[in-house]
């Protein structure tokens, strides 16, 4: 089912999705259509999409403002659309960037005076106002409603329920998915799957529990995806923080976890319909997603995403409307909700995390400037209070980025032949990433020489390993070229130093297991915290997918990559 294409059958094109909000003047509230169902009055434009702002960040705003009565929003229609706050319908513009790059000393003292102040909330004139905007708006509520119920309920005779999940991360748009596809479906057995990244906001897990116990949630089975194995920081320290060009934290402690999750929820499953909470309006690249499709990330799975289509005055209108409990964190102001020091995060995102979560802010910039000083930028806390870290790519200055080149050269009385000088000593585990090509068999070869066949289905040799186990020396002999594809020697080569960048740079990531679709890839780490990459033998079917997946074979040689000499 495409929901977002057009219906007629000679054009099938992406529709384009645009929105217009206006202001009640009279009712003092925001509107889906330019007609206010309560007083009847025209109306005027007043932005594209817009949120609710709750008496924690109205305390918040009036206090940078320096607002003599702190509570002073707190009798207002106030609602934010992204660059500037509306209040009683006039635009209200903070300096953003400039409030960004106030000193930290100044921060702790926004914080010491909103924690001194934030026990005497009223949330009276705030709820009221909320009745009315529900009130006025029920007819879209219907409309988003009932359209998203039907899109859920169309894959009943398509799906099993046990053959169903809802990626669920404690944000708003995963809260509201979750609850039509539990309303349209009849039941709460459909099973849950929680990213839990480790650098999820506090409020985030505070709300994870509290989940399973609303009401409206209650039965809701709910497993944790978490990569136990790997350290956020350390990472860090190793390959250098992500940055909005190399997210590679998404992967390692979020895409890896839910595929090895799904795999053992879903076993023997081929293909699985997974409910998403993403939405066109989020950002850019998400505009371009279909309402069905294929996961891009993980394996046999069908993404389904009801709410596609939905801004975020739909989404606030749902949750209040329905009155479901939800994730504190936007009550301070957060119009996202994902991991607390995302380098995509906004600028009055990172804000009220220097106020919110101050020590923690404090303990990740000096993170940052470490790191900084470590790859030699000039000026550290500039590099770092600038945002310019960010916009960090490669692995320059990283000694682990070193192991992205693979060193070979031709064998000179072999054209078909290869020398490599790997990284890394030869182990047994290199013989495990030939799989993929064929049949490891250690019979046939010359043992004195540290020979190893691999072999087709045929009983062919497709290619020549040789090299003694503990040495760096490996010699390659391509018997067959059209392995994984290729097309020609050169291809072939290439082909073989994926595969040997995957041995050399190895981190552990668990980006190949979220690759291949038969579960035929496990990552494990044995006493001394050394990584094992195995390839079962039985589950492999040779599509070699896993091969050239990512860039040069390895999602770490990606985000490791520094320029290579002449």
């Amino acid at each position: 089912m495409k929901g977002d294409r057009c219906i007629k059958t000679t054009c099938n094109e992406k529709t384009i999705s645009s929105t217009t909000i206006y202001w009640c003047s009279d009712c003092n509230i925001p509107l889906f259509d330019n007609e206010c169902s309560i007083c009847g009055k025209e109306t005027k434009y007043i932005c594209t999409d817009i949120r609710p702002v709750f008496p924690e960040e109205s305390l918040l705003v009036a206090i940078i403002l320096g607002k003599d009565n702190v509570h002073y929003f707190e009798s207002c229609s106030i609602w934010n659309s992204g660059s500037y706050y509306i209040v009683n319908g006039e635009k209200l513009k903070l300096p953003i960037s400039q409030i960004n790059s106030w000193p930290m000393d100044k921060m702790r003292q926004i914080r010491d005076i909103y924690n001194e102040n934030k026990g005497d909330i009223n949330y009276h004139y705030f709820n009221e106002n909320i009745k009315k905007w529900i009130t006025a708006n029920k007819a879209r509520y219907d409309f988003i409603n009932a359209e998203a119920v039907d899109f859920v309920q169309s894959y009943r005779d398509k799906y099993k329920l046990e053959d169903m999940m809802v990626s669920f991360s404690g944000g708003k748009d995963s809260t509201v998915t979750s609850h039509i596809v539990c309303k349209a479906l009849g039941t709460h057995r459909v099973l849950h799957i929680f990213g839990d990244t480790t650098l999820e906001f506090p409020l985030t897990m505070e709300y994870r529990k509290r989940f399973s116990k609303n009401p409206e949630s209650s039965g809701i089975v709910i497993l944790s995806a978490k990569n136990r194995e790997k350290n956020f920081e350390q990472l860090c320290d190793v390959i250098g923080p992500p940055s909005r060009v190399m997210r590679w934290c998404c992967t390692v402690f979020k895409t890896g976890a839910i595929q090895r999750t799904i795999s053992s929820a879903f076993r023997n499953k081929t293909n699985i319909l997974t409910f998403y909470g993403i939405r066109h309006s989020e950002s850019a690249s998400r505009s371009k997603y279909d309402r069905e499709s294929d996961s891009p990330k993980i394996t046999k799975q069908t993404v389904a995403s009801p709410i596609i289509d939905w801004i975020d005055f739909d989404v606030w209108l749902y949750i209040l409307t329905e009155k479901i409990d939800f994730n504190d964190a936007y009550r301070l102001g957060y119009s996202r909700v994902g991991c607390w020091c995302c380098p995509n995060n906004g600028a009055w995102s990172e804000i009220l995390s220097k106020i919110h979560m101050y020590e923690q802010y404090e303990h990740w910039r000096h993170l940052l400037i470490s790191f900084a000083k470590k790859i030699g930028k000039p000026d550290p806390e500039e590099y770092v209070d600038s945002g310019n870290w960010k916009a960090r790519q490669g692995g320059n200055g990283l000694e682990e980025a070193k192991k992205s080149i693979v060193s070979f050269e031709p064998c000179a009385t072999d054209e078909n032949s290869y020398n490599y000088e790997l990284q890394k000593p030869i182990t047994e585990e290199l013989y495990e990433l030939f799989k993929p090509f064929g049949y490891i068999n250690k019979e046939l070869g010359n043992k004195r020489l540290g020979e190893v066949y691999v072999m087709n289905k045929k009983g062919e040799v497709v290619l020549i390993l040789q090299g003694k186990i503990g040495s760096t020396s490996l010699k390659i002999t391509i018997k067959k070229y059209n392995i994984a594809n290729a097309r020609n020697l050169k291809a072939a080569e290439g082909k073989i130093q994926c595969q040997l960048t995957k041995y050399q740079m190895c981190l552990g990531c668990k980006a190949c297991e979220s690759v291949c679709k038969h579960d035929a890839i496990s990552l494990k780490h044995d006493d001394n915290g050394n990584t094992l990459y195995k390839i079962d033998d039985q589950r492999c079917v040779r599509c070699t997918e896993c091969v050239g997946h990512f860039n040069a074979g390895c999602y770490m040689r990606k985000v490791l990559t520094i320029k290579r000499g002449k």
